[in-house]
């Protein structure tokens, strides 16, 4: 099987965890491996553990160790999975935030505009909500809401009238289904741009993305030992607003908790004063990094 996803920004991400042999490191996003594998090279007597919530994963390479331990959930069940193996504590977290290649690929899964699939977009295929679910069920203020917040649409109502016109007639079932509603409204220029902004909107509510990164970085500040290096890379700026403001306030408010005395307080030491982004090179060799950015922080 061809990798998941083409591991990003690899080693300045392997470099950024500050690996200590003996440590205890979690891969958030296994996908097909390629982060993991090298955090294990520099690992002599230390654990890692991996999760991913896509059953595929679990034929993607996983490594035959003892030292190694693969969890088949979602990064938003980090907390209770180290309880349950008696990690208390970690000495770092790495997230590649990326839809993986695989899913991309697979014209079953409803991710990619190339094929006319049914628009499935679920990372865990056990869960219940799908893309078709969201675009027939969802009422005119639900719809508004999720083009607003997860593609920056400033007033999406076009987009919602016409959604809400075409299902009307016809359940909106596969990706072309959902490319016709808007053919005659958008300039061919534009269309891969508008359709990426949309399909995004919809994947990131289909798999509740925002909240549960909000969830898995307030647990990995819990479980971070002192000196634990949290690394995370994103691929859309609703995300990286998000792993911006925690890393540098502790919180998703932007804004700096204070302790009794009025002394700022944050709980990490941001080691990324700017995302690190893939050079020319990485870009030209993965098209799909060309949108990453990396950031670091470590815990106080």
């Amino acid at each position: 099987m061809n990798e998941f996803h083409e591991p990003v920004l690899l080693n300045d991400s392997i470099t950024g965890l500050n690996i200590r042999p003996n440590g205890v490191y979690v891969d958030l996003t296994f996908g097909g491996g390629g982060h993991s594998k090298e955090i294990f090279k520099n690992l002599t007597d230390g654990y890692l553990i991996a999760f991913d919530q896509d059953q595929e994963a679990l034929k993607n390479g996983k490594l035959n160790s003892n030292r190694f331990i693969m969890i088949n959930k979602n990064f938003s069940h980090l907390q209770t999975e180290l309880q349950r193996l008696n990690f208390l504590n970690v000495d770092g977290i790495i997230a590649d935030l990326g839809v993986s290649s695989y899913q991309f690929s697979d014209n079953n899964r409803g991710f990619s505009l190339k094929y006319n699939s049914v628009i499935d977009m679920r990372m865990d295929k056990n869960s219940k909500k799908d893309g078709v679910f969201v675009l027939n069920k969802y009422n005119r203020q639900e719809l508004n809401r999720i083009f607003k917040e997860h593609a920056d649409f400033k007033n999406p109502m076009f987009i919602v009238d016409a959604i809400i016109n075409y299902r009307k007639k016809k359940i909106i079932n596969t990706t072309f289904d959902f490319k016709n509603i808007f053919k005659n409204f958008i300039p061919e220029q534009f269309e891969n741009k508008f359709f990426a902004r949309l399909f995004q909107s919809i994947r990131i509510e289909v798999n509740n993305e925002i909240n549960v990164l909000k969830s898995m970085l307030n647990q990995a500040q819990e479980v971070l030992s002192p000196k634990g290096r949290l690394v995370v890379i994103s691929y859309h700026s609703i995300e990286d607003k998000i792993v911006k403001s925690f890393m540098k306030y502790g919180n998703f408010l932007n804004s700096q908790d204070k302790d009794f005395f009025g002394n700022k307080q944050s709980p990490f030491q941001v080691v990324t004063k700017k995302p690190i982004v893939p050079s020319d090179m990485e870009i030209k060799l993965n098209n799909k990094s060309r949108s990453a950015k990396l950031r670091i922080c470590e815990k106080l």
